[in-house]
Parts: C-alpha cells; sequence; structure tokens
C-alpha cells in the first residue's frame, strides 16, 4: 500500500511540473523501510541496483524516442531519466524485500509480473495523468517496457536472491 501511495504522488507531482512530490513520497516510503529492516545492507544495495536499472532503461527509452517526458521535467543530466522516474525506481526497489518477497528464488515468475505490470504502470500515468506519452506506434513502447521490466524485476529478485541466502539479518549496531 505504502508504495501504491508513493506512485500517486510522484505521478500527480509530476504532473504538475513538480519533481519534489516523488523524492518526499521516496524518501518516507525508504526511510520507513530502513526503519522496519533487518536487512539494512541489502535494501541499499537493491535501491542502487534499482536507480542503476532505471537511470538505463528509462534513459534509454526516452533517448530513443520510444517514451516521452513532459520537457520541463528536470532529468538526469545526458541520459534523460526523469528524476521523479529515478525516484520511483528506488521506492519500487523496497517492494522486493517486503510484499514482492514472495518472488524469491522465483525469477522467471518475477520476469512475468515485471512484464505485465511494468508497462501498465507507465499506461496508467500516461492516460490517467499525461506525464508520460508512447511512441507511434505505442505497441513497440509497450514491448519495450515489457521487456525492460520483465528483465529489471528478474535482476532485482535475483539479486535479492541470492544476497539473501544464509544471511538472517544485518548485525545488531553495537552499543
Amino acid at each position: 500500500m505504502g508504495y501504491q501511495s508513493g506512485w500517486f504522488v510522484t505521478v500527480i507531482g509530476a504532473n504538475h511540473g513538480r519533481t519534489w512530490p516523488a523524492w518526499a513520497a521516496a524518501g518516507l516510503l525508504c526511510g520507513g523501510h530502513m526503519a522496519t529492516s533487518d536487512r539494512r545492507g541489502l535494501d541499499v544495495r537493491l535501491g542502487l541496483s534499482a536507480a542503476l536499472l532505471g537511470t538505463l532503461l528509462d534513459g534509454l527509452w526516452a533517448s530513443s524516442g520510444l517514451l516521452r517526458y513532459s520537457p520541463a521535467m528536470p532529468a538526469v543530466p545526458l541520459l534523460g531519466c526523469p528524476l521523479w522516474i529515478l525516484a520511483l525506481w528506488i521506492a519500487f526497489s523496497t517492494t522486493v524485500s517486503r510484499s514482492l518477497g514472495w518472488l524469491r528464488g522465483r525469477i522467471g515468475m518475477a520476469a512475468l509480473l515485471g512484464a505485465v505490470g511494468g508497462p501498465l504502470a507507465y499506461w496508467g500515468a500516461a492516460r490517467g495523468w499525461g506525464v508520460v506519452a508512447f511512441s507511434t506506434p505505442a505497441w513497440e513502447a509497450v514491448l519495450a517496457l515489457g521487456a525492460g521490466w520483465g528483465m529489471s524485476l528478474g535482476i532485482l529478485v535475483s539479486i535479492f536472491t541470492r544476497w539473501s541466502a544464509g544471511v538472517a539479518a544485518d548485525p545488531a549496531p553495537s552499543e
């Protein structure tokens, strides 16, 4: 429920030309997640991995013309990935070890879920708030989003599976 709320705050903020709601939502979500996490090191690595994947993929989609974001929105220099999208990717990483934790070890299922869910999220942002537009024909962008999100969620779940194997929790800080 937290990520979905953050998604709405982010997309509505982007619709109004503002990036700060995305970072506020991501900060609150990640802060709450880290405060209750017993695997903070793993969560940080997942967040950094998601940020890298998101920056590369959304930058590629934007620079290729498959997706068009509002030109007034700040973006990652040279890559074209809007900063609000980057915040969403980081916030999304918190779901991998929590609500999507059941995907652990199920890389194929994760890829399938990403291939379907990723394009649906972009489609909702496009149709509901107009913060992103698809290339013409739109099916090209949908296929690229499906492939990219399928691969990304598969990678993130693979990272989570590998890095969490045999690790019950991060050690408690010494006093």
